[in-house]
């Protein structure tokens, strides 16, 4: 007799099937949800410059090319004009103050101080003639009036005696009268002479007052242009080094006509041109310093020109206590203008990668040091040496500085050796 077998629902191979669909199924959801899928590049490491993050002192600074130059530099002007005659000393020589340097001709000055001298002497001698004539005159009308006085007395008397006679008609009317006008004339002779004399007097005083005030004047214009005979020998108003003298023998100078300058070694100062980017910026009494000979000196602006040529302006620079020995004028300092006072801050230093994300992100290595993962960061101020990270990084991170045109935004970076 037949019997009915019962068909098995679970067989090997539908549970295998089953297995399998489920295998496949959580791989798929693995991919999908947890596994790894950012975008990878293999670069080699021997090409990167990594930097570390470190927490210290950020300072804004600007690197400054600066020049030395002496502390004062004096032109030296032709006060007259003239020719070169004589040179006494060349570019290059050290001076005191009030040595000779040229020595100019100009006869027109010659000329025209001899015509003052000669002047001068005529204008002395009516003055002395003047006080002379005075003085003659003065004994002359002395003279004259002690005569007049002698006639005035005399002719008194008699008018004074023919009173008495005249009353007791001694002697005739016509005749005193006759006497009375003689004593009266006599008297208006000596008035008018006292009032000549008076005036005479006087009139010689004013004369011989304007031949001294005209002597005076003269006397001064004479010692000017004894003084523009003097100017021209030229000759050094400080004491320093002569840099340079731009006129030869024979040449024409005209007055105010800059021959030559002098440096003042005393000391030095410093001058530098900066980017009109910083005008805004820069300020006297900010500070700089530059090293020389191993040792760092500082600097500060003493004057700041107002002027911008070719987008630059410049700036006068002072040493602040010592000056390094052997500094040399036209030397070149290289110098770090400091922009802002130092303060504490995580620092990333410079590289190219700047330029390729705009500091928005850079690649962080991991602990292995065999993956950089791309991160946001935020980068704040920066100094030809490090930018100042305000988020994203901490110290002790490593970072890729140098360029990332050539990783394509890739998440991740595999470093090999």
């Amino acid at each position: 007799m037949d019997r009915l077998i019962e068909k098995k629902r679970w067989t090997p191979q539908k549970i295998a099937l089953i297995l399998g669909i489920v295998a496949g199924l959580g791989l798929l959801t693995y991919f999908i949800g947890f596994a790894d899928n950012s975008s990878r590049l293999n670069v080699e490491s021997q090409k990167l410059t990594m930097a570390t993050v470190s927490q210290g002192t950020f300072q804004e600074f600007i690197p400054v090319d600066g020049t030395v130059h002496p502390i004062k530099t004096i032109v030296i002007p032709a006060v007259e004009g003239g020719t070169v005659d004589q040179k006494f000393l060349e570019g290059g020589k050290p001076v005191q103050k009030g040595d000779p340097i040229l020595k100019l001709t100009n006869n027109r000055l010659v000329l025209d101080f001899m015509n003052q001298e000669t002047l001068m002497n005529d204008l002395i001698n009516n003055l002395q003639n003047s006080k002379l004539t005075l003085q003659q005159n003065k004994f002359n009308l002395r003279r004259r009036l002690a005569t007049l006085n002698a006639q005035v007395d005399a002719a008194k008397d008699v008018y004074d005696r023919n009173i008495a006679l005249y009353e007791s008609k001694a002697v005739s009317q016509q005749e005193f009268f006759g006497f009375k006008r003689d004593y009266e004339r006599l008297k208006a002779e000596r008035t008018i002479e006292l009032e000549s004399q008076k005036f005479e007097e006087s009139n010689a005083r004013t004369q011989i007052a304007q031949l001294e005030t005209t002597i005076a004047r003269t006397s001064r214009n004479l010692r000017m242009m004894e003084d523009n005979l003097k100017n021209l020998y030229i000759k050094a108003p400080i004491s320093g080094q002569l840099s340079s003298i731009q006129v030869e023998l024979g040449t024409p100078v005209q007055a105010g006509q800059v021959i030559g300058q002098i440096d003042d070694l005393s000391g030095f100062k410093v001058k530098a041109e900066l980017d009109q980017h910083y005008v805004s910026r820069i300020f006297a009494g900010q500070r700089g310093n530059f090293t020389y000979n191993g040792q760092s000196y500082p600097l500060e602006i003493s004057l700041v020109y107002s002027e911008v040529n070719n987008d630059r302006f410049p700036v006068d620079m002072k040493f602040i206590g010592k000056v390094p020995e052997g500094i040399r004028r036209g030397q070149t300092l290289q110098i770090r203008l400091q922009l802002s006072d130092p303060s504490p801050a995580v620092l990333l230093p410079r590289g190219g990668f700047y330029q390729s994300t705009g500091g928005a992100w850079a690649y962080v290595l991991d602990e292995t040091g065999k993956v950089a993962t791309k991160r946001s960061i935020r980068l704040g101020r920066q100094n030809p040496e490090y930018y100042e990270v305000l988020e994203g990084l901490k110290p002790g991170e490593q970072v890729i500085t140098s360029s990332y045109d050539a990783f394509n935004d890739k998440d991740k970076l595999e470093l090999k050796k």
